[in-house]
């Protein structure tokens, strides 16, 4: 009851927009706000930055996109622009059925993680940035060039993790990683011998549920979270756990379709594992 109160109370913010056009996450992919063009000289980079993150609590991913850009084009370097920038060109872009226009947002969300990347490498968001862009990636990717990208995944979301320990997304990506890796098949697994020097080594599924229980506890409120953790304990045969992290995803307040569709499969799951 308390955390399902918190997670409210953390919400209100959010709340302010859902009547409006901002409830569908969705609907952040569409063309964001017209952009003014001001010579770099007049550019008030701090309060574009503010607006930008404003815009991305409101779930106008597009809109704040569009005011990363717009700093970008002045200052090219700007490490905050670039890290985000690229964050939402791989989130706006695994919105979309079609497959090019996938691959255009995952093409630019790699390009503007390389540069923050190259901006600062011990900055945890960047690193964080380039393993997620890698994920992106790998979903419109050959069978072969995907493990490639799984392959050098590796460092990235292990220096994600180190250099920003508090950000629950590096986490939640860790998780992932592990448990893909730990479950090859046994032609992925010939593929990495014979032409890719060996599978990642170190991948577990028990580092998979801890990094994932990582990320719920530094945000308790995200239902992406708990299916995740959910899937692994469930695939693992543990039944109880599983259920529980369901129960909880129960009582968490959807702010988007996207996370509505996912307390949906929260539920379908829950159903599941109660009948089973």
């Amino acid at each position: 009851m308390l955390r399902k109160f918190a997670c409210r109370l953390a919400a209100l913010p959010r709340l302010l927009v859902v009547g409006g056009a901002c409830l569908c996450a969705a609907k952040s992919a569409r063309a964001g706000d017209p952009v003014k063009t001001e010579p770099p000289s007049t550019l008030d980079v701090p309060a574009l930055l503010t607006e930008a993150r404003s815009l991305q609590q409101q779930y106008r991913e597009s809109a704040a996109l569009a005011r990363y850009e717009q700093i970008l084009g002045a200052f090219p370097r700007n490490y905050e622009a670039l890290w985000q920038a690229a964050v939402l060109s791989a989130r706006i872009g695994s919105r979309y059925t079609d497959e090019s226009q996938r691959g255009a947002y995952y093409t630019a969300a790699r390009q503007y993680a390389d540069r923050a990347y190259a901006v600062n490498p011990k900055g945890g968001e960047a690193n964080y940035a380039v393993a997620l862009s890698l994920a992106q990636q790998a979903t419109v990717q050959s069978a072969r060039y995907r493990l490639s990208l799984y392959k050098s995944m590796k460092p990235y979301v292990y220096r994600a993790v180190e250099y920003s320990p508090q950000l629950p997304d590096a986490w939640q990506v860790l998780g992932r990683w592990n448990y893909r890796v730990a479950h090859l098949n046994l032609v992925e697994r010939a593929y990495y011998r014979v032409f890719l020097g060996g599978t990642p080594a170190g991948a577990s599924n028990t580092k998979a549920m801890d990094a994932l229980r990582k990320a719920r506890a530094l945000d308790p409120c995200r239902i992406q979270y708990c299916y995740d953790l959910a899937r692994v304990y469930s695939n693992q045969g543990l039944r109880e756990p599983a259920m529980q992290v369901l129960q909880e995803a129960a009582s968490l307040l959807p702010m988007t379709s996207e996370e509505l569709e996912m307390s949906r499969r929260c539920r379908r799951l829950l159903d599941e594992l109660e009948k089973g």
